[in-house]
């Protein structure tokens, strides 16, 4: 029996090798190992490091039902040893694992982050033997005992929050325990196992559609927390299950069951596969964002637009609505000047003369439209001292566009035979090396011809599982599709490392960290209404960084009559939900009367102030993450000796609340209310309780704080 225990970055690592020479991962947490919490039971075949699955071997143990547990031959497979060696990074850990009946290899790789709690693992599958091999499942990370540590029963201390996400409601997290999932204790702990789980996956393109690939389990008894992020821009799944008296949790990419993935390796191939980043916490949730907010700092291209945070105008929320024009856009590039916005993005509907969603894919520019074409719109941008940007949706080719009549069917995802098609397009498959050409065209002409230096670039479809062109199946060439996607996007940024391109999604749903360590900004909404929007601003910085989240901003142009203070605060309130993050300024500016005007521009001035602290802040939640029903709304961003602090009231009925702010009790803190200027709400800092308490007694309201303490 060999044991191998590593402490790296506050995370605690136990490794056991049986006299079998079976490779188990007995520990991974904040907190030290201590061997009776296990349940002796559960290591004859549990606490397996590496779950895999091939065709045709059998699974003896356990009632597994569809639960990647007692994998074949990932039950079997033996340690052959490992490296321990340090880059640039830090550590760097590589487990090996063969399976002596089939001689297929598992790589097994820990990328440590010096000074983060956090580990990058993935792993790479090799068919050293003599026969094909036909992957079904690979773990990204599989840990047994997620629940171990501390007396009390599970169904009382393990909390589980899930991030829920979809169109105009992204970043819904939810807490739950066992019981309210349906996993809760039924037999004496030894004896617990079953053939259900909890289960979140993604199928498809859009990565994010109904959840964030990430998660957060708490022990409340003993204040530890797990947290991992899925680093995937298509198909992935997380379980946790009952295994023989403990629970698991399982992290992976696409699969068969759920993924209709499977992939044949021959003899000499090897497949690698979906990364993910797992961390520990003994302070909480908070505590976890940091380090999550560390680490994707880390990972993501280096650019200067998250180290600028530029502020960007585009035409498109609450505005012109897809439908530019060279007159509707003159009044407002003077409006976007003179507010302070650095960029200028037309938005969609600048290469169709009308209706254009169902023939989108030659990307010309329309004369009806632009009678002297964009070239006069995005020169006079550029006049005004902002840099130009044009909307695009590259991944699709409508139904009804000339090019898609013409090309074969290899550019696009096929299934059963015929092109597969969503909401009236069809998806281009960036596998095949043309469309990468013709993609390839587009941008380098919207560079050369409109000089621009920003591109929102959209995704409006969902493809479903994948395609059967040049595939062992539908989920393969999903994952190999979106994995050259991946690379002809690293090419794009080597020929233009300055522009700047924007990941929308229908707003968020590809928000993911294979999409985000390449874009520098992303969409994190299509939501019109302001006052939802504050939810999504303040829980954005769970998901990614705060340099890298994009909100609208959109005063509106109101046809019936509003009190001059209820505009003063909807402009307020619209600049608060923006100004801790990334500020996507829309809304008619030149429409707005000159107070409403200076409220915008106060803003953006002070947001050109605080910036520079933004990209190096991390975020904190002074009331927990904000539910779309709470009244009251508060995000943070904390650095050394200060930190901002932004609150908003919607509807209801409590004029005042008391944020904490963690760590600062007992502390002398100076707070200023930054914005707006004519605010004359009541506050008060409490050094005792280290509190703060508002006062907004109007509803519909929003203010932004500076705190500072030595």
């Amino acid at each position: 029996m060999q044991t191998i225990e590593i402490k790296e970055n506050g995370i605690y690592l136990v490794w056991e090798i049986d006299e079998e020479n079976n490779l188990k991962l007995l520990h991974f947490s904040a907190l030290p190992f201590h061997r009776e919490d296990i349940v002796a039971a559960t290591t004859e075949y549990g606490f397996r490091f590496v779950e895999m699955n091939l065709s045709g071997f059998d699974r003896p143990y356990e009632r597994h039902g569809n639960k990647y547990i007692v994998t074949a031959p990932g039950y079997r497979m033996k340690y052959a040893g490992h490296t321990d060696e340090r880059n640039e990074k830090g550590r760097l850990l590589k487990f090996i694992l063969r399976d002596d009946v089939t001689n297929v290899f598992v790589d097994a790789y820990l990328q440590f982050y010096d000074g983060d709690p956090i580990v990058r693992m993935w792993q790479t599958v090799r068919n050293e033997g003599h026969e094909p091999q036909t992957l079904e499942y690979l773990s990204s990370f599989n840990y047994e005992g997620i629940e171990k540590e501390g007396v009390l029963p599970r169904d009382e201390k393990m909390k589980i929050y899930v991030p829920h996400n979809s169109w105009q409601r992204e970043m819904n997290w939810k807490c739950y325990t066992l019981p309210e999932l349906g996993m809760e204790l039924v037999q004496p702990v030894e004896d617990q196992r079953s053939s259900s789980m909890i289960r979140v996956s993604n199928t498809g393109n859009w990565s994010s559609k109904e959840y964030l690939p990430m998660a957060y389990l708490e022990n409340t008894e003993t204040g530890s927390g797990l947290f991992f992020q899925i680093e995937h821009n298509g198909s992935w799944h997380w379980e946790i299950g009952d295994q023989n008296g403990h629970l698991y949790l399982a992290v992976s990419g696409p699969n068969e069951i759920y993924s209709h993935w499977y992939k044949t390796l021959q003899p000499g191939d090897s497949f690698t596969g979906v990364p993910v980043a797992v961390g520990v916490t003994a302070d909480g949730f908070d505590d976890a964002m940091k380090t999550l907010t560390s680490y994707r700092r880390k990972i993501r291209r280096v650019n200067a637009d998250n180290e600028k945070l530029p502020i960007i105008f585009n035409d498109y929320m609450n505005c012109l609505w897809g439908k530019p024009t060279t007159e509707a856009e003159f009044p407002l590039i003077d409006a976007a000047a003179e507010a302070g916005c650095e960029y200028f993005c037309i938005d969609c509907g600048w290469y169709a003369d009308g209706d254009w969603w169902d023939s989108v894919g030659e990307w010309k520019e329309s004369r009806r439209r632009f009678p002297n074409g964009v070239r006069e719109v995005t020169d006079y941008i550029r006049k005004k001292g902002m840099i130009p940007g044009v909307w695009l949706e590259l991944e699709v080719m409508g139904i009804c566009c000339e090019t898609a009549k013409k090309v074969p069917d290899d550019w696009f995802f096929v299934r059963h035979g015929k092109r597969v098609y969503d909401r009236s397009r069809y998806q281009l498959d960036y596998r095949n090396p043309a469309v990468r050409d013709y993609a390839d065209q587009v941008i380098d002409r919207l560079v050369r011809d409109y000089g621009v230096g920003y591109i929102k670039m959209d995704y409006n479809i969902e493809p479903g599982i994948g395609t059967e062109l040049n595939a062992d199946s539908v989920g393969d060439g999903m994952l190999a599709h979106e994995r050259s996607y991946l690379s002809w996007l690293d090419g794009v940024f080597a020929r233009y490392p300055d522009l700047i391109i924007e990941n929308c999604s229908s707003g968020g749903m590809r928000i993911d960290y294979a999409m985000l360590s390449r874009y520098s900004i992303q969409s994190t909404s299509d939501q019109e209404n302001y006052l939802d929007y504050a939810t999504i601003a303040a829980n954005s910085p769970s998901g990614l960084t705060p340099e890298q989240s994009a909100v609208w901003t959109y005063p509106m142009n109101h046809e019936e009559q509003v009190p001059e203070d209820a505009l003063k605060e909807e402009v307020v309130f619209n600049m608060v939900n923006a100004m801790l993050l990334r500020v996507h300024q829309s809304g008619h500016l030149a429409k707005l009367d000159d107070a409403r005007k200076e409220l915008v521009k106060e803003g953006l001035d002070l947001y050109k102030k605080i910036r520079s602290d933004i990209k190096d802040f991390y975020p904190f939640w002074p009331l927990g993450l904000s539910s779309y029903a709470d009244e009251w709304v508060s995000l943070g961003m904390r650095g050394e000796k200060k930190c901002y602090l932004a609150v908003w009231r919607r509807e209801g009925t409590q004029e005042s609340r008391v944020l904490p702010v963690a760590g600062l009790a007992g502390k002398e803190v100076n707070v200023r209310c930054i914005y707006p200027s004519y605010a004359k709400d009541a506050y008060a800092w409490n050094e005792r309780t280290g509190t703060l308490s508002v006062e907004q007694k109007k509803e519909k309201t929003a203010r932004l704080y500076e705190l500072t303490w030595s």
